[in-house]
């Protein structure tokens, strides 16, 4: 790895010239000019080495700031490409609805052309499999989730046909393709190496759950797209504002702060921090900020992280746990940043000032959007509950008469959905504890079929299977939950800014489903959505503790060495479960070695 703690190769405390210069410099000496080693140079003059084969070949093709550009773009192509394969090739396979594609792909088609989701016979499976979908009736389907997802599946199926399982599945397969490089970016600005964004959307490339979860058209993946989107919105704001809030201040007191702030010259002094108790009563001597801080109404980027987690939360309301949970860590960097440019009442400042405004940048925004995916079932009078409001005593008196009826009945829609949510006691085979989920405990099978030679002419055994389980990669998975317990320790032991949005992340993802431990009917392929954030986690581990590359030659080849053979060893168990995660046909033997723990069949 070119990439180590602060000082990764490709991040800004690194550059890589100045790791070739120090390479140059150590070589220079050959084998025939030796140094007495009890001479006065050898003991003070020569240099210690510093760096890893790594390091060396990174600094050869980031010499000058052309290679370095055309080597980021080469790593970020090299990625994008590697998951375009494996989610892409041999997309029409099987050629039959797969797990609940049963349910997503039909509705998508149907709220296409109708706009809103329909019933189908009960032959419509095997109508769908022979090449014809337009079997749908007139009668509205009852369903429990936002239509965002179901019109991603639909769009594709309207560019390359209903008729083909390839239509079926290209609108998931390329979001999830898309979210590599989306993970890309988010890395890179995360820890500004390009090598570990590159290792962090590599893991994301042959992950099996995001392998899975992109060749089979489930909501899912499409929610974890718009969630690291974002996420990726959340950072840029995050740096937007930093950068708002200091020319702010600093105009502050250059123009209005004390006279004691500022040098003979009216240039102002840097700030201190202001202690923690001064976001609760003002300190004993003033700090260098103002009493408040500026209020910030021009952040696009924060507008722009609504409008994803809006669009997320319309393909799948657990979207709505990263909307606020995001919303409340920009409070946080809010409040922070205000105490590290010396805000006097910076906590009262972050919550009660800059609060409403990001209030109003966010949560309008979000609910438009939200609002906007229903357009196809509110302009149509053929939905489930859409003339509910019209029936003789449901539409609402007093103050909300004012609500349009079709708004009301959406309303009364989404609580009859919410209540099925919370209630959903239906058992099912593959069922998974949310407390079972950092374990890996029970993955989601999504189709299995077995066959003989007898039957099936491929088969060149006993027995043979087609599966297809939705599955992370074990070694990625198990590393990201350890992943994950470190950031926690490390956010108490040596906090750095990296670690909030990751467990930010993590938490949305998670916790809520902790609340549900009663309800049955809970999958492992849900943690699709806080997936990329466990990756995130590995990353920093690596960030962490791989020394950076100006330690000794020792130990950084040491470190850049174990994260080769990790991510070789995670390239091969990826490799022996690819065929279960893409439904190629395998003997019963071969699918018996990916049965790792006892829940895994």
């Amino acid at each position: 790895m070119a990439g180590g703690t602060g000082a990764a190769a490709g991040s800004t405390a690194a550059p890589a010239t100045a790791t070739a210069t120090a390479t140059a410099t150590l070589t220079a000496t050959t084998e025939d000019e030796t140094v007495d080693p009890g001479s006065a140079a050898a003991s003070s003059s020569t240099p210690t080495r510093t760096g890893s084969w790594a390091d060396d070949l990174w600094a050869r093709f980031t010499g000058t700031a052309v290679l370095r550009r055309r080597t980021e773009w080469i790593l970020l192509g090299a990625v994008t490409l590697l998951a375009a394969l494996l989610r892409l090739v041999g997309l029409a396979h099987p050629g039959f609805l797969v797990f609940d594609e049963t349910f997503y792909v039909k509705d998508a088609w149907s709220l296409v052309h109708l706009g809103y989701e329909a019933k189908w016979p009960e032959n419509a499976n095997d109508s769908w499999a022979s090449g014809d979908p337009n079997v749908y009736l007139d009668e509205a389907s009852y369903v429990v989730h936002p239509p965002l997802g179901k019109l991603v599946i639909g769009l594709g199926m309207l560019l390359f046909g209903a008729d083909n399982p390839f239509g079926w599945r290209i609108g998931v397969a390329i979001l999830g393709t898309l979210a590599v490089p989306l993970l890309w970016l988010v890395a890179r600005k995360l820890f500004g190496s390009p090598v570990l964004a590159t290792i962090g959307a590599f893991l994301l490339a042959i992950d099996g759950h995001a392998i899975v979860t992109s060749r089979i058209s489930i909501l899912d993946g499409i929610l974890m797209f718009f969630v690291l989107l974002g996420f990726l919105f959340v950072l840029l704001d995050r740096q937007d504002f930093v950068r708002r809030i200091d020319a702010r201040i600093l105009d502050w007191r250059r123009t209005e702060g004390a006279a004691a702030g500022r040098d003979a010259g009216g240039a102002p002094d840097d700030a201190a921090p202001t202690p923690i108790v001064a976001g609760t009563r003002a300190p004993a001597k003033r700090p260098g900020g103002p009493d408040w801080g500026p209020a910030i109404w021009n952040r696009p980027w924060l507008v722009a992280a609504a409008i994803a987690f809006g669009l997320a939360s319309s393909v799948k309301w657990s979207g709505l746990y990263f909307l606020a949970a995001f919303c409340l860590y920009t409070v946080a960097v809010d409040a922070w940043e205000r105490r590290r440019r010396g805000v006097t009442f910076w906590a009262s400042a972050a919550v009660l000032k800059q609060g409403p405004v990001s209030f109003l940048l966010t949560i309008p925004a979000a609910f438009v959007v939200y609002l906007s995916t229903w357009t196809g079932w509110l302009s149509t009078t053929g939905g489930f509950y859409r003339t509910w409001a019209d029936e003789p005593g449901n539409a609402w008196t007093g103050a909300l008469a004012w609500v349009p009826r079709s708004l009301q009945s959406l309303w009364h829609y989404s609580s009859e959905a919410y209540k099925f949510h919370t209630g959903l006691s239906a058992d099912h085979p593959y069922q998974s504890s949310p407390l079972e989920w950092p374990f890996l405990i029970r993955p989601t099978a999504f189709s299995y079929q077995y066959s003989s030679a007898s039957d099936n002419a491929a088969c060149h055994a006993e027995l043979c299977v087609e599966a297809i389980t939705s599955i992370s990669n074990p070694i990625i998975w198990w590393s990201g939950t350890v992943a994950v317990i470190f950031c926690v320790m490390m956010l108490v032991l040596q906090p750095r800014w990296q670690l909030g949005p990751i467990l930010v992340g993590v938490g949305a993802g998670y916790l809520p489903w902790l609340a549900y431990l009663e309800r049955q009917a809970v999958f492992q392929f849900y943690a699709i959505a806080f997936l990329p954030f466990m990756i995130l986690a590995i990353v920093y581990v690596l960030y962490s503790i791989v020394p950076a590359s100006d330690a000794p030659r020792r130990a950084r080849t040491f470190g850049v060495n174990a994260t080769a053979v990790f991510l070789v060893v995670c390239t091969l168990v990826s490799a022996l479960f690819l065929p279960v995660w893409t439904g190629i046909l395998i003997p019963d033997w071969y699918w018996s070695l990916t049965h790792w723990l006892v829940g895994w069949k």
